[in-house]
């Protein structure tokens, strides 16, 4: 059984290559997210029963159209999403002290989340292109203008966490592209000394390198008995996760001993869901939450080995690399292993942007996947 559609942007199909069990995990863990959602605040039910419809059809749109076609536009693509960043500045609405979100009356989005996807579209072309250029200084200090570029404008936001999570997925890209030892290990031996010395200097009280909010979430991580009133919404999701115990006190439970009842969570459908897991589901509902996010890192970095060409492998890494690295700073936070950082967990938080795009990824991961009978 074949799919036919224009040659010019699709190829022909076997619908035997589609990677039904990649889509199965996704929706799985999307409907485990609106299902804790509902029970974290039912406000939010509806609108993203409509986030996974629309990822559903985006998904199912990208996945048809030949990844090789898009590559293309890379330099469009990279592009469209600075032009993205830039309507920050326009349009931006500020929330909490940040400017993250663009407003445009009819829409309101988030462009960094739709920029980790075209980071990794346009650096699987590009690093692809420029394979023999990156290893010679002149080609590696552009490949870290281009990479910088976005990251200082989500940066500007400010949104420090979006940015390290877009710098270590396209760091994993780079490493991926044979970057050479002999400029890997000048990088490590240099920056892992620096970073030392940055985050000693952040941590003083009088610092002028971030924002004073960034400050106080390092520093109430670090000290939660000198901060308490910056560090109740961690120190209480920690003791929220560890509440439920083996399997939880149960979705949409009246319990007037939950965290989540009584409001000691802000915003718990969010970045905070796994707080809500925890209490909830318990451990069994966290091992879950966590096994399906692993599988389907491993499912797109699987697919990406038997991709027909370096830039489709490329891909299916940085998606995997995506999930994977945004799963776990996330994770780490609500249980207090890393500082407070303002990251959704991925198909799991509330969030139209992020459940979309994330969706719109896993499409170009299956169409790579539906071509990888064609290798080279």
């Amino acid at each position: 059984m074949r799919l036919e559609i224009s040659e010019n942007i699709t190829r022909k199909y076997r619908l035997v290559n589609y990677h039904f069990s990649l889509i199965v995990f996704v929706v799985a863990i999307s409907i485990m997210g609106i299902m804790i959602i509902s029970s974290a605040n039912e406000a939010y039910r509806n609108k993203q029963i409509a986030g996974l419809i629309l990822g559903l059809i985006a998904m199912t749109v990208i996945s048809l159209i030949d990844y090789n076609y898009v590559l293309g536009f890379y330099k469009i693509i990279y592009c469209f999403g600075l032009g993205l960043l830039g309507l920050i500045f326009i349009f931006g609405d500020d929330v909490g002290g940040a400017t993250r979100w663009v407003d445009l009356g009819f829409i309101k989005f988030q462009p960094s989340e739709m920029v980790k996807i075209l980071m990794i579209l346009f650096l699987a072309e590009y690093l692809t292109v420029n394979k023999e250029k990156i290893n010679k200084p002149k080609g590696f200090f552009i490949t870290l203008i281009l990479i910088f570029l976005p990251i200082l404008l989500i940066l500007k936001q400010p949104d420090l966490s979006t940015s390290i999570v877009v710098f270590l997925v396209c760091a994993v890209l780079l490493y991926l592209a044979d970057l050479s030892y002999k400029i890997i290990a000048p990088i490590l031996g240099v920056g892992i000394p620096a970073f030392a010395i940055l985050f000693n200097a952040i941590i003083q009280e009088n610092q002028t390198i971030i924002s004073y909010y960034q400050w106080l979430r390092i520093v109430s991580w670090l000290y939660p008995e000198d901060y308490p009133q910056s560090a109740y919404q961690q120190q209480n999701s920690i003791t929220a996760v560890g509440s439920g115990q083996l399997l939880g006190k149960g979705l949409f439970n009246n319990n007037i001993n939950s965290l989540k009842n009584g409001n000691f969570i802000s915003e718990p459908q969010t970045d905070f869901i796994f707080a809500v897991t925890g209490e909830e589901l318990g451990f069994v509902g966290c091992c879950i939450v966590i096994g399906l996010l692993f599988i389907i890192a491993i499912e797109c970095i699987i697919i990406g080995t038997k991709a027909r060409n370096f830039q489709g492998s490329l891909i299916c890494y940085g998606i995997g690399a995506l999930i994977g690295i945004q799963s776990f700073v996330n994770i780490c936070v609500v249980t207090g292993l890393l500082p407070n950082t303002g990251l959704p967990l991925p198909f799991v938080s509330y969030g139209l942007t992020s459940l979309v795009t994330m969706f719109a990824g896993i499409g170009f991961v299956l169409n790579v996947g539906l071509q990888s009978d064609k290798r080279r």
